[in-house]
């Protein structure tokens, strides 16, 4: 699984809209994109001789482009101690987080939603504010940059991208996106972001079979999530499998 997941999610993977272009060469796989688009480096194949001048040079291209990027860092990349030559370099490392994998058809039950919450796919720029609030109010995070990356994804038009809101009357209480990875058998589950007076209550399974059950309608096999220490034992109790852990090292233009 996890030798799938990294021939068709890190060296395979197509770019994740249409500003976005994936580079590849032997040793390294990198997605450079927008301010507001997600770039770094996806998958690197480095020796202890080759590391640090590959190191060097996403630096120098991403600095040229004028944009922060993120070297996506899992436990079993080489060299050992590859997370020791990106602090060097001035990376500055993110939480950890755990790469867990299920089968799709194993989400995709109905789940029980709390009286009068409803659940309803995000489809215009009002609802695009409503799910930046609610990221902003369960994660405490600063929601301004997903607000235009997801703005960006509806007006593309490529539906690669879905969006979804739990609804508490007109309180947006929940919400979470699906990044399907066209040509792969994977989608990648996003936010599920529960302000805290719902927590506890279901309905980030819900959101989690909602997505799951779009994901089978168009072919796809599996469900990957990068899950923090949060989400990590919900979904274990769910059927997923931990595969690796991995961590987010940011680089400043």
């Amino acid at each position: 699984m996890r030798a799938e997941f990294d021939r068709q999610l890190r060296q395979g993977v197509p770019p994740d809209g249409a500003d976005s272009r994936v580079e590849r060469t032997v040793d390294i796989v990198r997605q450079t994109s927008t301010t507001d688009g997600w770039n770094g480096v996806l998958w690197s194949r480095l020796t202890p001789e080759t590391a640090d001048a590959a190191i060097a040079e996403q630096v120098r291209h991403f600095g040229a482009a004028g944009v922060e990027f993120e070297w996506k860092l899992y436990d079993y990349d080489e060299p050992a101690d590859l997370g020791k030559r990106l602090l060097a370099a001035g990376f500055v490392p993110e939480p950890t987080e755990a790469l867990m994998v299920t089968e799709v058809e194993r989400m995709t039950g109905d789940v029980p939603l709390p009286e009068g919450v409803t659940l309803r796919p995000v489809r215009d720029a009002a609802d695009v504010g409503l799910m930046a609030d609610v990221h902003a109010r369960a994660f405490g995070t600063d929601a301004t940059r997903l607000h235009h990356r997801i703005a960006e994804q509806l007006a593309d038009g490529t539906d690669t991208m879905v969006a979804v809101l739990a609804m508490a009357g007109d309180e947006p209480v929940c919400a979470a996106r699906m990044e399907c990875y066209p040509g792969t058998d994977f989608v990648g589950l996003w936010g599920g972001g529960t302000v805290a007076a719902w927590r506890g209550r279901g309905i980030y399974r819900a959101l989690i079979a909602y997505r799951a059950r779009v994901a089978a309608e168009r072919g796809y096999r599996y469900l990957q999530v990068d899950a923090s220490d949060d989400s990590r034992p919900i979904l274990h109790r769910l059927g997923f499998a931990q595969l690796a852990t991995t961590t987010p090292y940011v680089h400043g233009t």
